[in-house]
């Protein structure tokens, strides 16, 4: 017969309280330090992400654009209609190689031919009234020249017969009355004589003005004979300037109006890049500065000649001189990436231009272990950037591997797994 035993039971009871409260304590401290591990690190791909490694040493500053190759403004010949016309003939065809007396289209107008034999016959017709105003001027003259010529021989007469009487009338042979006569005559021819001499001098001078006045007539009548000859003569279109013919937008039988351009005539081998440049990084570009141009068949040097002051659509047109012979396949209107050295920095720390990040700022890049099998993020001050490289002022040593992609997947975390 089995007698119960109480403090036996009691220890029992005891001793799975204290396995409870033990479990328990045990699974809270193990919570507790589940809650305050971190998360694990992602996995990054090598191979899908872009490294680069710090380094020290000269950097050349440069920006980028995109743009076309166009004519230089001396070796560009737009032509445009002198009058409305319409196209009879079209002599060649663009991608012609054409010299200056190249007859490129023929036009018509018979309005300007009619106004151009008008405007003939007023030169004729002016030349003719100038000869005839001076025929007639000079038989004027002639005559006025004549009654000059007479008022002076009586002058002249009068004035020795004056003297003459007063020799008498001293001597008493002739009476005062007789004297008195023959120097009024002479007073009276001395006054005609006077008047005459001016009348003379004014006609002269009447016949130079009108005779300006004709010959004004017949320069007026001559330029607008040279405009209408000009007009004439533009109907038959020459390339004016050797060159290639790039553009002619006409077809025979079409009406072209006043200004319209007919042609366009350019030299290829002079041509000029004009580049697009992004306005943020337009600032620091001056005139002079050494750029190249990649025409996707070779690379040639240049300098910049031009600035555009105004923006538009974001981006600053600058114009390149090309300098030596361009590669084959250059022509008008051809795209090319340009590149322009805006500055050579010497001993600066520098690194591959990140996918993200502006210059003279701090950003956050992944800096590689030197296990390569991690990369933590570290805080980086840069400065001035390059098209390819940023300069590294603060943050990163030489030597240091630092991720470049895009790693904006990743911004919650500090540190990342690379395999």
């Amino acid at each position: 017969m089995d007698i119960a035993r109480p403090d036996i039971k009691r220890k029992r009871q005891r001793r799975l309280a204290v396995i409870v409260v033990l479990t328990i304590i045990a699974v809270g401290v193990a919570g507790a330090l589940v809650l305050r591990l971190k998360p694990a690190a992602p996995s990054v791909e090598s191979s899908a992400i872009w490294r680069d490694t710090v380094k020290r040493g000269p950097l050349v500053r440069q920006v980028r654009g995109l743009g076309t190759l166009v004519p230089r403004e001396d070796r560009l010949r737009l032509i445009p209609a002198e009058t409305e016309a319409t196209v009879l003939r079209i002599h060649v065809l663009p991608g012609t190689q054409v010299k200056p007396d190249t007859i490129l289209v023929d036009l018509a107008n018979p309005q300007v031919t009619q106004e151009a034999q008008d405007a003939e016959l007023a030169l004729k017709a002016a030349e003719a009234g100038y000869q005839n105003a001076k025929v007639q001027l000079q038989s004027t003259l002639m005559t006025q020249k004549a009654g000059a010529a007479t008022v002076g021989s009586d002058y002249q007469q009068a004035q020795r017969q004056a003297s003459t009487d007063k020799a008498l009338y001293d001597l008493g042979v002739i009476s005062g009355l007789t004297y008195s006569a023959s120097k009024s005559k002479a007073d009276e021819l001395t006054t005609r004589n006077g008047i005459e001499g001016e009348r003379l001098t004014m006609n002269e001078k009447v016949i130079t003005s009108q005779l300006a006045v004709e010959q004004t007539k017949i320069d007026q009548a001559r330029a607008i004979l040279a405009l209408k000859q000009r007009q004439l003569s533009a109907l038959t279109v020459r390339a004016g300037i050797s060159g290639v013919l790039v553009d002619l937008p006409l077809q025979v039988g079409q009406n072209v109006a006043s200004g319209t351009t007919l042609a366009k005539v350019v030299q290829p081998d002079q041509l000029k890049a004009e580049l697009k440049i992004p306005e943020t990084q337009a600032r620091d570009i001056q005139i002079g500065q050494p750029s190249s141009i990649d025409t996707h068949n070779g690379v040639i040097e240049g300098n910049v000649t031009r600035i555009d002051p105004a923006v538009q659509n974001g981006t600053v047109t600058v114009d390149v001189q090309l300098n030596g012979a361009l590669p084959q396949g250059a022509r008008p209107d051809l795209s090319v990436d340009g590149t322009i050295d805006l500055e050579r920095m010497t001993n600066v720390l520098y690194v591959g231009r990140p996918a993200f990040g502006n210059e003279n700022s701090t950003i956050s890049l992944f800096r590689v272990d030197p296990d390569g099998k991690g990369a933590i993020r570290v805080p980086v001050k840069v400065g001035r950037a390059s098209v390819n490289a940023i300069q590294v002022i603060e943050g990163l040593n030489p030597g240091d591997t630092v991720i470049l992609s895009d790693m904006s997947r990743w911004d919650n975390v500090d540190r990342v797994r690379l395999e």
